[in-house]
């Protein structure tokens, strides 16, 4: 039986990720990724095969992309919708890389999501999910969707708070084009491994009551939780989808506590 306590944040490893420059290094990464996750299922037990990658490359370019293409990737994560709609756009060669938009997304921007992506992982309000459903409708077309979920209580995040889930859930089934797949949520950004964990557990404390009374066709297999500073506390935790980024593309020009909604960066300042 592993100890929670044993496994640590790595949010402050930013220059530590260098820049993947080739696709062996896409490959190396990818490689050493699935090698935590791995170890993270084992302390747990686990099995890996039920652990979802999702690579993300927001903020890099397109020559980046189409070489962790070549290395294997055929989802990519993207957190803005107009620069994942761009890069989609530059890259419909490969026919069968597809898009997971995992950012917040305003209602006007639904046309952008409905048009191109496989997958959206921030579902937080009616409204959207009406927007959303309505254009995919328009486009022929069926979207898997992620209930996200404000897991750490602060004002600054986006996503419902846990206690207006459940009503939420249970409006789904009016959304004919969304396919409910499971739960999102963004943890504290923090050294500080419990209070990390603890983000976790209440996102999968909530999946738990949420599946005894989830209306039919309401899928609630799926927990997105867990990033590169992270993901190891949130595979042990049962995530099946971690979205990491750094640790398979490289550092960003900054580093993560400026993209993290809700933390100050190392200068006081907040993004």
């Amino acid at each position: 039986m592993f100890t929670a306590a044993d496994t640590q944040t790595r949010h402050d490893k930013h220059g530590c990720y260098p820049e993947a420059t080739t696709v062996e290094d896409f490959r190396r990464n990818l490689s050493r990724v699935q090698a935590r996750i791995a170890a993270a299922c084992h302390r747990a037990g686990r099995d890996p095969a039920d652990v979802r990658l999702l690579p993300v490359s927001k903020t890099k370019p397109e020559a980046s992309l189409r070489l962790a293409y070549a290395a294997g990737c055929r989802m990519l994560g993207e957190n803005k919708v107009q620069e994942a709609h761009r890069k989609w756009e530059a890259m419909q060669d490969l026919t069968d890389l597809r898009w997971s938009v995992i950012g917040h997304l305003q209602t006007n921007k639904a046309k952008l999501v409905a048009r191109f992506a496989a997958e959206f992982q921030a579902l937080d309000s009616l409204r959207l999910a009406e927007a959303l459903d309505r254009r995919l409708q328009i486009e022929g077309r069926s979207l898997d969707v992620f209930v996200q979920v404000n897991t750490s209580g602060e004002a600054s995040k986006y996503g419902l708070s846990p206690e207006d889930v459940p009503a939420f859930v249970q409006a789904l089934p009016a959304f004919c084009a969304l396919r409910v797949r499971g739960l999102m949520t963004l943890a504290l950004f923090s050294s500080d491994a419990e209070r990390v964990r603890q983000c976790f557990i209440r996102l999968r404390q909530l999946r738990a009551q949420l599946r005894q009374s989830a209306p039919a066709g309401i899928a609630l297999d799926e927990l997105s939780m867990g990033m590169s500073g992270d993901f190891e506390i949130a595979v042990e935790e049962g995530a099946t989808v971690v979205r990491v980024g750094q640790a398979i593309f490289g550092a960003r020009p900054m580093p993560d506590s400026h993209y993290w909604p809700g933390e100050p960066s190392a200068d006081g300042s907040r993004p």
